[in-house]
């Protein structure tokens, strides 16, 4: 009930067909038109699947991270390859980096958490 959601889509016609569901399903979430890296909104919580690798994915979404906020990004079989390709910068001392591997019906999902610490 405390929870708020918000979905961030760039194209205009997936946008459409998304509050048309969430209004006939009566979801309380809300629809954001833009690319991420637009966006001027803050989140407490960043989720990511299959958007892009993980360097232009911190790149694209650090701005929408609140401190002490989180990124979650789902990767594939490259995530331990992707956290090693971001770059050793001031802003990669302000993130706490953990993987995860979920296994999930003979499958293997990998899911990057990123915290911002700073």
């Amino acid at each position: 009930p405390d929870l708020e959601v918000t979905l961030m889509e760039p194209l205009k016609r997936r946008v459409d067909f998304l509050e048309e569901v969430l209004q006939a399903l009566q979801l309380p979430l809300r629809v954001i038109h833009s690319k991420a890296e637009r966006a001027k909104e803050v989140f407490h919580h960043v989720t990511a699947r299959a958007v892009a690798p993980l360097p232009r994915l911190v790149d694209a979404t650090w701005h929408l991270i609140e401190k002490g906020g989180s990124l979650l990004a789902m990767k594939g079989e490259r995530a331990a390859l992707e956290i090693e390709e971001l770059p050793h910068d001031k802003r990669r001392k302000s993130m706490d980096i953990e993987l995860k591997e979920i296994s999930w019906q003979e499958n293997v999902s990998r899911i990057v958490i990123i915290r911002r610490i700073s």
